[in-house]
């Protein structure tokens, strides 16, 4: 789905949106923010690249990252739901993930991405392994955000 998509559906159903991001540095917020009139839809989005901003920034518990690490379902889902909190329980989504080309290990490739949303108590995590360079990873990563949030919308009528 993209973002024009995206924001006319969430538009005519009320849905706000906010955004919790790492490894795509802000692309999907800049993706929504880049359509004229995404103000009264989009109402912010954290970039927290590293583990002490997960936690500060969207109370990402640090034993959840000690015991699961950053790139884990469990960290994505709480990314969700903190930016989802941070903004009066709207829809929010969080990626996390190794976008490469270091940093992969085998339990946890480069490619390995978890993307979740979250409003209120309902939730859902998924977890992707995409292919390519790291731009191309984070271009997959981005378009599978907003088609979460789509479905979750889709989902929730």
């Amino acid at each position: 789905m993209k973002a024009e998509e995206l924001l006319l559906l969430a538009r005519a159903h009320g849905f706000h949106l906010a955004t919790a991001e790492s490894c795509t540095g802000g692309m999907v917020g800049a993706s929504i923010t880049k359509i004229p009139g995404s103000s009264d839809v989009y109402l912010g989005g954290f970039v927290t690249y590293s583990n002490k901003a997960k936690e500060t920034l969207l109370s990402v518990p640090s034993s959840c990252l000690e015991m699961h690490g950053a790139v884990s379902q469990q960290t994505a889902l709480a990314m969700a739901a903190g930016c989802s909190a941070s903004f009066d329980d709207c829809l929010a989504v969080s990626i996390t993930g190794v976008a490469g080309p270091g940093g992969g290990t085998a339990a946890k490739p480069v490619g390995l991405v978890y993307i979740a949303t979250a409003m209120g108590m309902t939730h859902e995590v998924k977890r992707f392994l995409f292919s390519g360079g790291r731009d191309e990873v984070r271009q997959q990563a981005c378009e599978q955000a907003l088609a979460s949030l789509g479905r979750h919308i889709l989902a929730h009528l």
